[in-house]
C-alpha cells in the first residue's frame, strides 16, 4: 500500500512538471477611448516530452519505492525480535525474582517455626 502512494506522489509530481503555464495580457482601445486589459492563462502539456524518459523515471522511482519498502519492512522485522527478545528475558528475570522470594520465604517460615518451638520449651 505505502508503495502504491509513493508511486502515485512521485507520478503525479512528474506530470506537473511536464505542464507548461502562459499568461497573455491584451490591452484594447475602445472606441470611446477607455482601455479594456484582458488577462488569459493558457495551461499547456508539451507535446514534445519524451515518453522514453518518462518511463525510464517511472522505472527508477518504482525501483526506489520499492528498495524502501522493503528496508521498511526489515526494520519492522528487526524490531519485532528485538522486542520478543527483551520480553524474555523479562520473563526469565520475573521468573528468577519469583524463586529469591521463594526461598526467602521459606527460610523465614523455618525461623519461625524455630523461634516458636523455642518460645514453647521455654
Amino acid at each position: 500500500m505505502k508503495n502504491q502512494i509513493l508511486s502515485a506522489v512521485a507520478i503525479s509530481i512528474l506530470a506537473v512538471s511536464c505542464t507548461k503555464s502562459t499568461t497573455k495580457t491584451e490591452q484594447v482601445e475602445n472606441p470611446d477611448g477607455s482601455v479594456t486589459t484582458t488577462t488569459t492563462t493558457v495551461t499547456e502539456t508539451s507535446a514534445g516530452v519524451d515518453s522514453t524518459k518518462i518511463n525510464e523515471t517511472k522505472k527508477e522511482i518504482h525501483e526506489k519505492v520499492e528498495e524502501t519498502g522493503q528496508k521498511l519492512d526489515n526494520t519492522t522485522q528487526k524490531a519485532k525480535e528485538d522486542i520478543h527478545n527483551v520480553g524474555k528475558d523479562i520473563k526469565q528475570g520475573a521468573q528468577e525474582i519469583g524463586k529469591d522470594v521463594k526461598d526467602a520465604v521459606a527460610k523465614g517460615a523455618e525461623k519461625v517455626e524455630t523461634g516458636a518451638k523455642k518460645l514453647k520449651e521455654d
